[in-house]
C-alpha cells in the first residue's frame, strides 16, 4: 500500500473511529500535530485517578467537541526528565495547546516559558505549574486542607482539644500540597492540643508514609498520638498498615482522593474519611479549554475566577469544590455518582459492613 492510500484510508477511519479511539488510546507515538492536536501530560499513574478517570474523560470529551482532533497523551511515571523530554516532543511536532500536570512543578518554568514564546498555550492541570501558562483547572487546594483537618476534628469529637495529631504531608515537588497543610493547619492549630510530628512524604509515596508511621510508633508509643492527617489516599494505606501491625485500632485517620482502597477502608472502619474531588468535571472543563484556546476562541465562561504562580498573575482559572466521604454519606456521594462499584466496594469480607451501611 502506498503512503497516498495509507493516509487516505487512516483518514477514513479517523472519522468514523475518532470517539472510541480516544476513549480508550495510551500513550501515541504519532498522533498528529498542529491545528488539530492537543497534548496531554499526566504525571504518574500510582494514583489511580489518572489512567481510569482523567485521561478517559479528557479523550472522550475532545473526541466529542472536535471530530477531526487528535489527542498526543503521555505519562511520565513521576520523573520530571521523562516528562520534559515528553513537553519537549509535543512543542517540535508543532502541537500549539498542552495540558500540563506537572511531576515538579517549579522544575517546568523553564519549558513552559519557552514553549509560550513560540505560540504554545499550556494548560495547568489539577496542579499550578510555574510559567507563562495559559489557563488554570483544578480544586480549592486550601479549602480541601480545611475539609480534612474538619475531618480529623469530627473523627476526634469531643476528645479533639486533649488530642496529640500526626501530619503527614504530600510531596514537596507538589504545589497543591502546601495548600493542603495551610488549610488543614488553619482548621487544627488552637483546636487539638497539638502537631506532635510532621513530615512531607517525597512522590506522596505510601511506602515511606508506613515507614515514618512505624517511625513514630516506635518513638512515641502507641499511646502517644491520637489521630493522623495523611494527605492522600494513597499515603493513607501505609498508614493504615502500619497502625495495623502495632496492634493499633480505632485511630482517626483521614486522606484524600476517593480511591477504592480508601473507600474500603472507610466500610471496614480503618479510614474515617477521605475527600471526594470529582473527577469529570475537572477534566471535561480542561478538555473544552484546551479545544477553545486551539480555535482561537475565548475562554472566559470557562473561567470564572484567576490564580497566580510566582511568575504570572491573573492567570484565568476554575476551582472546583470538593467534599468530605465518611461511611454515612458514602451512599450518596462517590456511589451515586458511580465513582465506585458495589460489588467491587463490597467484595469479600466487606459483605456484612456494606449490608450495615445499605450499599448492597
Amino acid at each position: 500500500m502506498n503512503a497516498i492510500m495509507r493516509r487516505a484510508l487512516t483518514g477514513a477511519m479517523a472519522l468514523s473511529l475518532a470517539a472510541p479511539l480516544a476513549a480508550c488510546g495510551s500513550e501515541q507515538q504519532d498522533a498528529g500535530a498542529g491545528k488539530d492536536s492537543i497534548g496531554l501530560l499526566l504525571p504518574e499513574s500510582k494514583a489511580a485517578r489518572y489512567e481510569k478517570f482523567d485521561r478517559r474523560i479528557i479523550s472522550s470529551r475532545i473526541a466529542s467537541l472536535c471530530l477531526e482532533c487528535k489527542l498526543d497523551y503521555h505519562n511520565a511515571e513521576q520523573k520530571v526528565d521523562a516528562q520534559k523530554r515528553q513537553f519537549d516532543a509535543l512543542v517540535d511536532k508543532g502541537v500549539k495547546v498542552i495540558i500540563l500536570d506537572p511531576v515538579d512543578a517549579a522544575a517546568v518554568k523553564g519549558w513552559v516559558d519557552s514553549a509560550a514564546k513560540k505560540g504554545v498555550k499550556v494548560i495547568a492541570y489539577d496542579r499550578l505549574a510555574e510559567g507563562d501558562v495559559a489557563a488554570y483547572v483544578s480544586y480549592d487546594n486550601e479549602k480541601i486542607g480545611r475539609l480534612q483537618g474538619q475531618g480529623i476534628l469530627a473523627a476526634l469529637g469531643s476528645q479533639a482539644a486533649a488530642s496529640d495529631v500526626v501530619m503527614m504531608n504530600g510531596s514537596p515537588t507538589d504545589p497543591n500540597a502546601p495548600s493542603y497543610k495551610k488549610g488543614a493547619h488553619a482548621v487544627l492549630d488552637g483546636k487539638v492540643r497539638k502537631i506532635i510530628y510532621e513530615k512531607s512524604i517525597p512522590d506522596w509515596s505510601a511506602k515511606a508514609a508506613k515507614k515514618e508511621m512505624t517511625d513514630v510508633i516506635n518513638a512515641e508509643g502507641p499511646e502517644g498520638f491520637d489521630a493522623v492527617y495523611s494527605a492522600n489516599d494513597g499515603m493513607a494505606g501505609g498508614i493504615a498498615a502500619a497502625l495495623k501491625s502495632a496492634g493499633l485500632k480505632n485511630v482517626p485517620l483521614g486522606g484524600q482522593d476517593a480511591e477504592l482502597p480508601a473507600l474500603q477502608r472507610l466500610v471496614a472502619g480503618t479510614q474515617s474519611f477521605t475527600i471526594y474531588k470529582e473527577v469529570r468535571p475537572e477534566a471535561e472543563t480542561a478538555a473544552e479549554i484546551a479545544f477553545r484556546l486551539l480555535r482561537g476562541k475565548s475562554i472566559k465562561s470557562l473561567t470564572s475566577t484567576t490564580a497566580d504562580n510566582s511568575s504570572k498573575t491573573g492567570i484565568p482559572a476554575t476551582l472546583f469544590k470538593a467534599q468530605i466521604v465518611t461511611r454515612k454519606n458514602m451512599k450518596d456521594t462517590v456511589v451515586r455518582d458511580g465513582t465506585v462499584r458495589t460489588d467491587l466496594l463490597c467484595a469479600g469480607d466487606l459483605a456484612a459492613a456494606c449490608k450495615s451501611l445499605d450499599l448492597e
